[in-house]
Parts: structure tokens; C-alpha cells; sequence
């Protein structure tokens, strides 16, 4: 509160071309310009410390919403599956399993339908969007109706996972605490990935693959200043995970070793092979948006829930996270034909669910995917040589290609496949893994990222060249120039006088039209030259330049796209405070913009 105060306080005023400093009282002063500088602090490039303690925060609170929206899928599932148990849909009749599957649909369709007349987007893909977009401002109604939705979806058997959920909310909640202290933009933006760091963690018991995760998919670029807060996020909120769910881990797995280096070969020949599922998976998910997308949301929705009852009948196993038909796989309690099955009906019934926008994630059913691909390997194995691994070791290293392959994040999959088994055996094969899969997806298939394939198919683009990174990282605030006059296009040459007296770099000329910003070098000449008591600024000669206007908690990015897709020359930085006048706090112009380039790349 006391930093939104100081903003208001501290700050310009236009009222009738002079400008006007409200100062609070002597005892509070000290403080409130401490803030003021943290602000400045937190726009620029050494926020380190800042942002640490905000990370911690962050992680804290999105440990405590994940904790809630696990509890409030858990309970469900466990109010009616039999023996209490949230993943034992195998257990329920044919009929329960279609009449749930197609209601959770209905429920959804109708929900998403009535809520807003322009659908509302939910998931990781929201999430680029909102950053690439909107500099990582989400909105609470998205991240309300993510919450509710992925709950129904991931409840009513719809197969789909909660991580991607997960980092939704996660994000969501970080960039709320950012905008409800008025941050920067480009602090916020750090949030979000401290946000989907600490949703990863938190879900998975993963702090590491947490924070690698945001980084490569999230946030697309590795920086000292982003790692610390990361870090701190993920830690603190699986400290808040495992204190709720104490240290069990997600599989049950045993410690597995390469037996053989012959089978090297063997282990390549998977990763292509799972590397071209995943480009199958990427593609036939962006057919089934296309298609979705010639429909009504309720109508798609209610399609996909019926549509994965129909699967069920077959394979009851595709029904919500499945996580236990992975134990199983790594266990090797499943016979090959069986796995065949499960794993092509789980790839259909997740392209439709991801395809006609059920609102969850899939992320767990790449993992799904990938260890019962890994562990169809790993059967033929043993058929062929006994001495070589165990087909437990081939599934364990399956999930971790899959997921690297489908999302394109190596270091993630990596990570993610080291926290979940606690074997560090597992690095070296792991590694060979990962890296043939996602060469074949990339390379040979020419699949990219799901989520940017998702992403680039409703027609945005997810900028990250080397400029843009560096221009998000920096808010205007901290770039934008103070030494500026407010006045009137006609003014006494007194007045003119005074003004020059405080040594502005510029005028900001107030016009109905469209105001104006003129060099105060300009206005010092002609006072040398003339000696006419009444100036009009607009007709003297000047270099003057049409202005826009850009908020404070702007990026340099998104004042750079302002400035290339209008009509101004320079921009003047605002805050908006409700219906009161808006307040100016500097000037901006591109040779700013240009200036702080060069530095940084230098």
C-alpha cells in the first residue's frame, strides 16, 4: 500500500502547464522515497535482491494454491472412485466411465460457453501469450476459470494433467502479487516464470527441473538476475509441498543401471522412435485444433469428453492422469500387446482433449506416452538379450525423451527424469535418450514445440530475438529521461524564463490535438534572437515531435512497439490512478531506447 502511495505522491502533475510535486510529511518522507527507488531499482537490470525476496514470496503462495487445487482433484476423485483411490477409473463400470467422461464435457462446454462471449484461453499457452502480448500481465478471471476447469476435467476422466494447469495458476498468481504491488513490467514478467518454476516444483516434487522448465519453456532464455528469484520460488514452494505431502515420490521405481554397452545403439534407435511419436502427437493435436475450431466451445467440448468415454471402453487406463498405469509400466506388470493399446488410445484421447480445448494439461500424458513407449522397448529387449537392462530402466528413460521431444526442453526432461527417479545411474543413458528424441523431432521430423506449434496455430508468434530479450528485461522507468517542462503553446516570455531556469532537456507542449514535445534548446535560441514578450511555441522554429503515451510499469519492449506501429516520434511515461488525472513521470524517445541498446550489448 505504502508503495502505491508513494507513486501518487511523488510525482508530476499537469495542471494548467505548471507542474506541481505533492510532498507528504517530513516523517514519511524518507520512506516514501525509498520506495519510490526501489521501483526505479526493480525497472532496471540490478533488481537482484528486490526480486530474490519477492521470488521467495511467490513461491510460498503459489505452493500454497497448488496444495489447494491438488486437494481439491484428490478429494474429488477419492468422494467417488472405488477403494478411495484418485486413480482407479479402470475400477468403474463401462457405463460410469462414459457417463462421466461425457458429463465432465457437457460441464465444461457449458461453463466456458456462458462465461464469456470470446472464449477465454487457459494453460501454458495463455501464458506465452500474456507475456509475449501483454508483458506478463495475466488476468484473475483466466486463472478463476483454469482452476475450475482443469478440477472438472482432470475429476470427470478426461485425459489430460495437472501440470500444465499447474503452471497456469502458478504464473497467474505471480503476475497478480506483481500487478497488486504495481511493479514493472519487466519484474512481473521474472514473477511469472518464479510463478511456473514453483508450480512445476511444487506438483512434481522437482525444484531443479522446476526452474529449468521455466527457463527453457517459459521465459526462453537463461540470466543471472532471473535464476536467483527462480531458484528461491521453486525451493520455497516445494519446502510448502512436501511439508502437506511429505517426500513421496510420483513413481515407485527401483534402482536400475545400464547393463550393457551394446545397447547404446539400441537406446538411439528409441529416442528416434520416440522423437517421430511426438512429432505424430504435435501434429495430429494442431489437426484436431483446426478442426475444433469450425465448431462451438460447448459443442467441442462436449465431443472430446464423449469421444474419450468411447476410448475408455477399450482402455479405462487413458481416463485422467494415469500415473498408475506408469507405476506399472516401470514395474513391468503390463504385457506388450497391452501396452501397445493404452499407448496409441492415450495419444488419440489426448490430441482430442488438447485439440477441442479441454482445460488441462499435457505434459503428464507426455510422460504417460513416452514411458509406456519406452517400456514396449524395453519388453522386445529383454525378448532379444536377458543380460541386457531391465524394461523397468528403458520406461524410466522413455518419459524423459518424450517429454524432452514433445516440449523441446532437454535440460527439463533431464532434470525432471533425474529428481523422479533419485538415480543418478540414469544421467548417462538418460542423456542419449533425450537428445536422439528430440534431434529426430526437431531434425527429421521438423516438429517444434508443442506449445509453440499451439502457439503459431492461433495465429501469434512468440518473439525472442536477442533485441526483444533485452529490451523486456529493462522497464521505461528506469530509461526515461526527467528533465522536462509542462507547458502551454502560449506562454509570456517570463514564463519562458522560469522555464528555462530549471534546465529541461524538454517541452511537453499540452495540446487538444495531440501534445507535443519540443528541445528546450529550441526555446533558448529563439529567446537570444527575439525579444517578443508573447510566444507561441508552435510557430517558432523548432524540432518538434508528436507524442504517445506509455505506462510506467511499461517494458522497453512493448515502448519500442509503440513507437513502430504508431504515428508519435517520443512517448511520455504515465501511471494511471483511477479516474483522476493521469500523472507524467518522464519523456522517452527512441534514441533512448537506442542508447540503452548499445550499452547492454556492449
Amino acid at each position: 500500500m505504502l508503495a502505491r502511495i508513494s507513486l501518487t505522491i511523488l510525482s508530476t502533475e499537469i495542471n494548467d502547464g505548471r507542474i506541481f510535486l505533492y510532498k507528504p510529511e517530513a516523517n514519511i518522507n524518507v520512506l516514501l522515497e525509498y520506495l519510490v527507488r526501489i521501483r526505479v531499482l526493480l525497472a532496471g537490470k540490478r533488481a537482484l535482491f528486490a526480486l530474490s525476496l519477492l521470488g521467495l514470496v511467490t513461491g510460498l503462495i503459489v505452493g500454497g494454491v497448488i496444495i489447494l487445487f491438488r486437494f481439491s482433484t484428490e478429494y474429488s476423485q477419492m468422494f467417488f472412485l472405488p477403494d478411495a483411490d484418485p486413480e482407479n477409473y479402470e475400477a468403474l463400470s463401462w457405463q460410469a466411465r462414459m457417463a462421466i467422461t461425457s458429463a465432465g464435457g457437457l460441464i465444461l462446454g457449458l461453463l466456458f460457453y456462458f462465461v464469456s462471449k470470446v472464449p477465454l484461453r487457459v494453460g501454458v499457452i495463455h501464458v506465452l501469450e500474456r507475456l509475449s502480448y501483454h508483458e506478463g500481465n495475466l488476468p484473475l478471471r483466466n486463472l478463476l476459470l483454469q482452476f475450475v476447469g482443469a478440477t472438472i476435467a482432470i475429476v470427470s476422466g478426461q485425459s489430460v494433467g495437472r501440470e500444465g494447469p499447474s503452471v497456469h495458476l502458478g504464473a497467474g498468481s505471480a503476475s497478480l502479487l506483481g500487478q497488486y504491488l504495481h511493479l514493472p513490467n519487466n519484474s512481473i514478467r521474472t514473477l511469472v516464470g518464479c510463478g511456473a518454476a514453483a508450480a512445476i516444483a511444487a506438483s512434481f516434487n522437482t525444484p531443479l527441473a522446476g526452474v529449468v522448465f521455466a527457463m527453457e519453456v517459459i521465459l526462453m532464455e537463461y540470466t543471472i538476475t532471473g535464476f536467483t528469484p527462480v531458484i528461491l520460488s521453486a525451493v520455497s514452494a516445494t519446502a510448502i509441498s512436501l511439508l502437506v505431502f511429505g517426500d513421496k515420490p510420483v513413481f515407485t521405481v527401483y534402482a536400475l543401471d545400464l547393463e550393457s554397452f551394446y545397447e547404446l545403439p539400441i537406446i538411439v534407435f528409441m529416442g528416434i522412435f520416440i522423437g517421430g511419436l511426438a512429432a505424430f502427437f504435435i501434429r495430429l493435436t494442431r489437426t484436431m485444433t483446426k478442426f475444433g475450431k469450425k465448431m462451438a466451445i460447448w459443442w467441442r467440448m462436449s465431443l472430446a469428453g464423449f469421444g474419450v468415454g468411447l476410448i475408455a471402453l477399450i482402455s479405462p487406463e487413458v481416463m485422467s492422469i494415469g500415473y498408475d498405469t506408469v507405476n506399472a509400466a516401470i514395474l513391468g506388470d503390463i504385457a506388450v500387446i497391452s501396452l501397445l493399446i493404452i499407448l496409441f488410445a492415450k495419444i488419440i484421447a489426448t490430441s482430442l482433449c488438447i485439440g477441442f480445448s479441454i482445460p488441462a494439461g499435457l505434459i503428464g500424458p507426455a510422460i504417460f506416452i513416452g514411458a509406456l513407449a519406452g517400456g514396449i522397448f524395453g519388453k522386445f529387449v529383454e525378448m532379444i538379450n536377458g543380460n541386457f537392462s531391465d524394461a523397468g530402466l528403458y520406461t524410466m528413460l522413455g518419459m524423459g525423451a518424450m517429454m524432452s521431444a514433445t516440449l523441446q526442453a532437454p535440460l527439463a526432461a533431464l532434470l525432471a527424469l533425474l529428481e523422479l527417479t533419485g538415480n543418478q545411474n540414469i544421467i548417462f543413458p538418460g542423456m542419449l535418450a533425450i537428445v536422439s528424441a528430440n534431434l529426430a523431432a526437431r531434425e527429421l521430423f521438423k516438429s517444434d514445440s508443442i506449445f509453440l506449434s499451439q502457439f503459431r496455430g492461433i495465429g501469434l508468434d512468440y518473439r525472442n530475438d536477442p533485441i526483444a530479450q533485452s529490451l523486456r528485461r529493462i522497464g521505461v522507468e528506469s530509461v526515461m529521461n526527467k528533465a522536462y517542462v509542462i507547458t502551454e503553446p502560449v506562454i509570456q516570455r517570463s514564463v519562458a524564463t522560469a522555464h528555462l531556469k530549471e534546465a529541461p532537456d524538454w517541452l511537453l507542449i499540452r495540446r487538444e490535438e495531440g501534445n507535443q514535445l519540443m528541445p528546450a534548446t529550441d526555446l533558448a535560441r529563439h529567446l537570444e534572437e527575439n525579444n517578443d514578450e508573447e510566444i507561441e511555441l508552435l510557430e517558432i522554429p523548432a524540432k518538434r515531435r508528436q507524442l504517445g503515451q506509455v505506462r510506467i510499469e511499461s517494458t522497453l519492449q512493448h515502448a519500442q512497439q509503440l513507437l513502430n506501429e504508431s504515428e508519435v516520434e517520443a512517448l511520455y511515461v504515465i501511471r494511471k490512478l483511477g479516474h483522476s488525472a493521469d500523472r507524467i513521470f518522464g519523456i522517452l524517445t527512441q534514441e533512448d531506447i537506442e542508447k540503452h541498446y548499445r550499452v547492454v550489448s556492449h
